[in-house]
């Protein structure tokens, strides 16, 4: 598979933190825990940094499903939830994904997902890049790649995925899932903003009292991220949870909730480990989030929309 060849200069300007409102397609496995729900709620709340065009279903493997397809059905299904509590239609706005991982390396899973995210993407001007905001398994992403590879002069990859790069391993559930689809990523020289998990928005943790406070009694998307997050560990003395998907919708939020640098895009190994050569192509890799910023920033706009009724 030949990938266009981006000039340096194009690069560089592509992989700058936006400095304005941006168009953007969110990618995500939605019931897979509960930290996506709150990142879709985030983006849709922030129209003064993002139109969000679409979203898509990803797949997602563990114990809240059955198989990758299940888990795209079902993440496909609470994006709906969310839209409803929100007051927005999913007509044409939201789009079912892979139903498995990439088979191999250069193999796509077609999709309505990946179909539509190639004729976006190619629809875009040169001057107005896509952002794809992807906060699970890439197999979309990777699929409409393969699928268009004329698709990296048109868009920009903000991913949570992997671990930071001093983590003994990048065994992150993201990851790992579609390993095939990950490498497309850090190969094919798409210009990629990379979230690391582990040692990054590992610190990323609210708890259910600040929920209660802050979330509860926020409208019906307020209350359902409240219910949802409370139920989802029995015993709550002395329990945190990271809702690690909020730092990707941060970086188009605001990218100093996110501060970041350029870095060579690293291999990815068999092992699912980290290697390094600093003659491969530039990426831009996040080293730390600004908790508090993100979630008082999240908290005014839930406040905010209740209040609009």
């Amino acid at each position: 598979m030949e990938f266009p060849r981006l000039a340096e200069d194009f690069r560089l300007a592509r992989l700058k933190p936006p400095a304005g409102k941006v168009r953007m397609v969110l990618d995500t496995d939605t019931f897979n825990e509960i930290d996506d729900q709150f990142a879709v709620v985030y983006s849709l709340l922030s129209p003064e940094a993002m139109e969000v065009e679409a979203i898509y279903a990803a797949p997602f493997h563990n114990a809240r499903s059955s198989g990758p397809a299940d888990g795209m059905e079902k993440s496909y299904q609470e994006i709906l939830r969310l839209l409803e509590r929100l007051g927005r239609a999913p007509e044409g706005f939201v789009f079912r994904g892979s139903t498995t991982y990439l088979p191999k390396e250069l193999a796509p899973v077609e999709s309505d997902a990946a179909a539509d995210l190639v004729r976006r993407a190619m629809a875009s001007r040169t001057d107005d890049p896509l952002y794809v905001v992807a906060i699970g398994a890439v197999t979309n992403v990777a699929s409409a790649l393969l699928l268009e590879p004329r698709i990296i002069e048109k868009i920009v990859v903000v991913w949570l995925g992997g671990h930071a790069f001093h983590w003994p391993h990048t065994r992150e559930f993201n990851l790992h899932q579609d390993v095939p689809a990950s490498r497309i990523l850090f190969d094919s020289g798409v210009p990629l903003v990379l979230v690391p998990c582990m040692g990054v928005t590992s610190h990323l943790h609210t708890t259910v009292p600040e929920i209660e406070a802050h979330v509860r009694g926020r409208g019906k998307i307020g209350d359902y991220l409240a219910d949802i997050f409370s139920e989802y560990h029995h015993d709550h003395f002395g329990w945190s949870k990271v809702l690690w998907d909020l730092a990707a919708v941060a970086y188009l939020v605001d990218p100093g909730f996110v501060p970041s640098n350029l870095v060579h895009s690293p291999i990815l190994t068999d092992q699912v480990t980290w290697s390094f050569d600093p003659s491969r192509h530039l990426i831009r890799s996040v080293y730390y989030v600004h908790r508090d910023g993100i979630f008082r920033d999240f908290f005014r706009k839930l406040d905010e929309h209740a209040q609009r009724g």
